[in-house]
């Protein structure tokens, strides 16, 4: 009877051994399975190394092959010198920890060339915790995107990024500057609960549909010039600890400090 229950600790161990191994996940598998058409839906993993949607390193290489991939873009309305990715199936990461980068955006001094990634379909990224960058520099989404529960602890940036459908951002919370600079949201976007432990911006950022700062919490300064909002702007409970730059902002077509009146 001793050696059996001795067996079953044994057998638990390994099966808890083996759940653990299965759960850190390379970052070079995930960028293959993309490359091969596979959609992605990964919960409950630990990500290891540079997660790079751009595949910067094999567009260069064809690049130097002076042939040009139809799976890149070469032309962009952005810049000259951009080549795009388009991501064109399924991302979802739940409750996944990446412990390197995590790039949509390289800009690549030696070839001077700016390597971005969009995606074409639902994009998820829900209770993730991003240990190390997350750049979405000039991204589209173009299909639901859930960023929600989500933690960046280092520099994370969303700069010139576009959102075509649904997008929630409730919950995040982020150590480091974070920038939505010039974003376009057509879709209803909440920050319901977020915490900016330092500067968020926000400057010439479009929303189209409403957005929600209930119960955000700015630590820092927040940076809000020239924002433009069409619909709800829902700003109960927000705090901001030190200062709010509202120059030029509009709310439906209204001044910052006019709709704070007229709201009272």
């Amino acid at each position: 009877m001793k050696n059996k229950k001795v067996l079953f600790a044994i057998t638990l161990f390994l099966i808890s051994t083996i759940s653990i191994a299965q759960n850190k996940i390379k970052a070079a598998t995930i960028m293959e399975d993309i490359k091969a058409g596979k959609s992605i839906s990964i919960n409950n993993s630990t990500i290891i190394g540079v997660l790079d949607f751009t595949f910067k390193n094999e567009a260069l290489k064809k690049k130097s092959n002076k042939k040009k991939s139809s799976w890149f873009n070469w032309n962009s309305e952005n810049s000259t010198n951009e080549i795009k990715k388009i991501i064109d199936v399924n991302i979802s990461f739940i409750n996944c920890t990446f412990k390197d980068d995590v790039l949509a955006y390289i800009p690549d001094k030696e070839s001077e060339l700016t390597f971005t990634a969009s995606f074409e379909n639902e994009t998820i990224f829900k209770n993730c915790i991003f240990e190390h960058k997350a750049m979405f520099k000039y991204s589209r989404f173009e299909k639901n995107t859930d960023f929600s529960g989500s933690t960046f602890k280092d520099d994370s940036t969303f700069k010139y990024a576009k959102f075509d459908s649904k997008i929630n951002f409730t919950n995040t919370t982020y150590y480091e500057i974070a920038t939505f600079k010039y974003a376009k949201f057509n879709s209803n976007v909440s920050f319901k609960d977020a915490i900016f432990k330092e500067v968020a911006t926000y400057k010439y950022t479009q929303f189209l549909d409403g957005v929600s700062f209930k119960n955000t919490n700015f630590k820092e300064d927040l940076n809000i010039k020239y924002m433009k909002v069409s619909g709800e702007f829902n700003i109960t409970n927000m705090k901001v600890d030190y200062e709010i730059d509202s120059k030029y902002t509009k709310i439906n077509g209204k001044s910052f400090n006019k709709h704070l009146i007229n709201a009272k």
